[in-house]
């Protein structure tokens, strides 16, 4: 018997419908779940690309203020994807890999309609679900975890205006400093309303170029001041302190483990490229490295804090006025801060509080996902 979690959506964003699609991966392959929100199905590897999903997986939730329960199996890598007023478009791939809907791409065939997603893991050790602005804001969307000894785990997400408040601080943002804060901002070509807020990295994608150069006179002066001083970096993992300095070839060195090179606005944002790239020869120890070392500039706390991330505090991230505004604004609108605005969010000193926006129990009852409203 398939172990299954009841999953309760509710509708609040104001629309006469509310559509829901489950998408993730089990041992079989990639999953769906079809559009009576329970009966699985697994996409067979199509002949070519871009071939439709081949069966109705757009589950109607309801008109605003109506509820929904769906029931959801084991799954990795897991989103639940909302869009207001009609469904969403995918396409299967030979893999199978599933096509999502692309939020820098115009001419996708979703790219103006007004959606939002979260993500989940549920594997035999716990269900794991967050809310996640990495790629872009959309609906506000919440959780409430109701779990196996009975309390209550929520993250409440954007308030109802959220969406508007965020594009309002970028438009504001680039004002200030100029840096192109305010292309991140899409509206809907009918009516002029926000339908999105981009994150740097997939608004890097839709304007080529946009914040090209951005960070390089933060990350000189951070280069500069670990020339003269140890920078320690707690692995929080059985490496415990490793100490780097930037040495005479301009790398940032951690003596037997490898060393960094500058990183580009583009690499900070997204984590994931140029000194912070995963790839043959990259070990463990040294993602884990660049792993904190991108937080800290995203957060841009390298020049007050030489011990990363155990000497970090909240009220001191993004005070620079070179930082990620995006993942700045994303936190003080977010009710109690919490929501993951980029790639490690979730980096922190241990016991601190969470800025990433999470829910998980090993013995989850009941999941409800609010779009819309915060529960």
């Amino acid at each position: 018997m398939v172990a299954t979690l009841d999953v309760v959506l509710r509708n609040d964003t104001g629309a006469s419908q509310l559509y829901a699609h489950v998408t993730g991966s089990d041992a079989a392959g990639l999953l769906l779940l079809r559009a009576d929100g329970r009966t699985l199905y697994h996409p067979a590897s199509p002949g070519g690309t871009l071939q439709p999903v081949g069966v109705d997986c757009a589950i109607a939730v309801g008109p605003s203020g109506s509820t929904r329960t769906i029931s959801v199996p084991r799954m990795a890598s897991a989103r639940i994807w909302f869009c207001k007023d009609q469904p969403l478009t995918f396409f299967i791939n030979p893999g199978p890999a599933l096509v999502e809907p692309s939020a820098t791409n115009p001419s996708d065939v979703n790219y103006n309609l007004d959606w939002a997603f979260c993500e989940f893991t549920w594997n035999d050790q716990q269900l794991y679900a967050n809310l996640s602005f990495v790629d872009f804001v959309g609906l506000p969307v919440s959780l409430r975890l109701q779990t196996g000894d009975g309390s209550i785990k929520s993250v409440l997400g954007l308030p109802s205006n959220g969406l508007d408040q965020v594009c309002a601080k970028l438009e504001a943002q680039g004002r200030v400093d100029g840096k192109g804060w305010e292309k991140l901002v899409i509206r809907s070509p009918a009516s002029g309303a926000a339908l999105r807020a981009l994150s740097p990295n997939a608004g890097s994608v839709l304007v080529p170029g946009l914040f090209t150069g951005y960070y390089q006179s933060y990350v000189d002066a951070v280069w500069a001041k670990y020339a003269a001083k140890d920078l320690t970096v707690n692995t929080q993992f059985t490496w415990g302190d490793v100490k780097g300095r930037v040495g005479k070839d301009g790398r940032l060195a951690f003596a037997g483990v490898g060393s960094f090179g500058k990183p580009a606005a583009a690499d900070i944002f997204s984590c994931s490229s140029g000194p912070f790239a995963s790839g043959q020869g990259v070990s463990l120890e040294m993602l884990n490295l660049g792993a904190r070392i991108a937080a800290a500039f995203n957060r841009s706390t390298l020049l007050i804090n030489a011990v990363q991330p155990e000497g970090e505090k909240v009220s001191t991230y993004y005070q620079n006025a070179v930082t990620n505004h995006y993942s700045r604004i994303c936190h003080e609108t977010s009710i109690a801060s919490r929501g993951y605005a980029f790639p490690y969010d979730d980096v922190g000193p241990a016991g601190g509080s969470d800025q990433s926006g999470f829910v998980n129990d090993p013995n989850p009852q009941l999941l409800t996902i609010g779009v819309g409203k915060p529960l």
